[in-house]
């Protein structure tokens, strides 16, 4: 279905490796909520009639991205690799949230 969102599919692989992330239990659970919002908004956003609105659900994405950096910092023992992707993610969802880079319908 998203097959050409690379976004999309950078957040779908974000929140699996967010799965293998040892944390106490309160973290991982936000981690994995936040997680899930990031692929979830990006999806719902593509859908949206208008510039406007589909920013708005990138915008929620990122800070979503956002939120999981701060619980991975919390968590301190991360793997450099997931910090890797989520920079990665984060360059390509603030991308979409340009106005020139997102197509009018």
């Amino acid at each position: 279905m998203f097959k050409t969102f690379r976004s999309y599919q950078l957040a779908v692989e974000f929140f699996r490796r967010c799965q293998e992330v040892k944390a106490p239990a309160f973290l991982k659970n936000q981690l994995l909520r936040a997680s899930s919002s990031i692929a979830l908004n990006l999806a719902e956003g593509t859908c949206k009639p208008s510039v406007k609105e589909r920013r708005r659900y990138y915008f929620i994405a990122l800070g979503s991205l956002r939120e999981c950096q701060a619980a991975m910092d919390l968590n301190g023992s991360l793997n450099p690799g997931l910090k890797d992707l989520a920079d990665h993610l984060g360059a390509c969802i603030y991308r979409l949230c340009n106005p020139t880079q997102i197509k009018a319908s």
